[in-house]
């Protein structure tokens, strides 16, 4: 074997020893840790997660594209507490289309918190509209292995054309809802307000374009979150996070322009879930997947 050839061999080994030396540092430092794993088969296609804003230590989480108009109230261990449906689109079978990500927040009566379930995947970038549903937050749906919510549709549509998504966020600061698009080199961000009526059909408004270095299908972005005092942002792809400090109450589109941090993060099967927890002392993440652990990391 000659020099050139154990070099090649070398280089790619001590990698990956350094960075799983790396991870257990994290890990033994309790930077990150593993607070459990989703404990129901039902939970198999995550793609959302947000922490409620009335319940301690509650985390609504949801199944993507193939699921009926529900979501998942879980404990950060990964239990489950309760499943909650909501009336989505009757002319469709399922009533949602393909629900990719989730977030908790401010809405139209003041001192109240709202879920806000985002259908908003678009694959193939066809469809002529996208669909948020809006629900008052209530802690009696913890009081029964299933309950129901009213949802509050509102139809967003892109000023330049269909786009697929995964990316939903609240700022609870400008009360605007976020949304960054998936797929494209440079992907894009539109906002629209909170304060709607049901049925509603709002135009996006573009707001900026935002590039990541890497390769496309690994930098594509998956999921975000914005904590829930509105300091904080974060936004993931399949193999990064990227995290910004807000500059008081400067426009989140005009702070996640700047350049942001890249904590260390475990890459996960199929990462499309990021969710700050209420104090926004850190995160969770996890993943597609049967049983998927759920990741906790501490804010930089």
């Amino acid at each position: 074997m000659n020099r050139v050839t154990k070099i090649r061999i070398l280089v790619p080994f001590v990698i990956i020893l350094f960075l799983g030396a790396y991870g257990r540092h994290r890990h033994f430092s309790r930077e990150i840790d593993i607070s459990g794993k989703l404990d129901d088969k039902q939970m198999n296609e995550i793609s959302g997660i947000a922490a409620s804003r009335i319940v301690p230590d509650i985390y609504y989480i949801h199944n993507d594209s193939g699921d009926t108009s529900r979501f998942f109230a879980i404990a950060p261990d990964g239990k489950l507490k309760s499943t909650i449906y909501y009336k989505g689109d009757l002319k469709g079978k399922l009533g949602v289309d393909d629900c990719e990500d989730i977030a908790v927040g401010p809405g139209p009566l003041k001192g109240k918190s709202y879920v806000y379930l985002g259908d908003i995947g678009d694959n193939n970038s066809k469809r002529s509209f996208l669909t948020v549903y809006r629900m008052e937050e209530n802690a009696a749906w913890l009081n029964n292995e299933t309950s129901t919510a009213d949802a509050i549709p509102v139809h967003l549509k892109y000023p330049d054309g269909p786009r697929d998504a995964e990316t939903l966020m609240v700022d609870p600061i400008e009360k605007l809802m976020y949304i960054v698009t998936k797929r494209q080199d440079s992907v894009a961000v539109y906002t629209a307000p909170l304060n709607y009526k049901s049925g509603d059909t709002i135009t996006l408004t573009k707001r900026c374009k935002l590039f990541f270095n890497g390769l496309k299908v690994f930098k594509w972005i998956t999921a975000g979150d914005i904590s829930k005092d509105g300091s904080q942002i974060v936004l993931k792809s399949y193999e990064k996070v990227y995290y910004w400090k807000r500059d008081g109450n400067e426009p989140i589109w005009k702070t996640i322009q700047t350049k942001p941090e890249e904590p260390f993060y475990v890459p996960e099967k199929q990462g499309e879930a990021v969710g700050f927890t209420p104090d926004g002392k850190g995160y969770y993440t996890t993943s597609e997947g049967v049983y998927s652990p759920i990741y906790f990391y501490k804010t930089p």
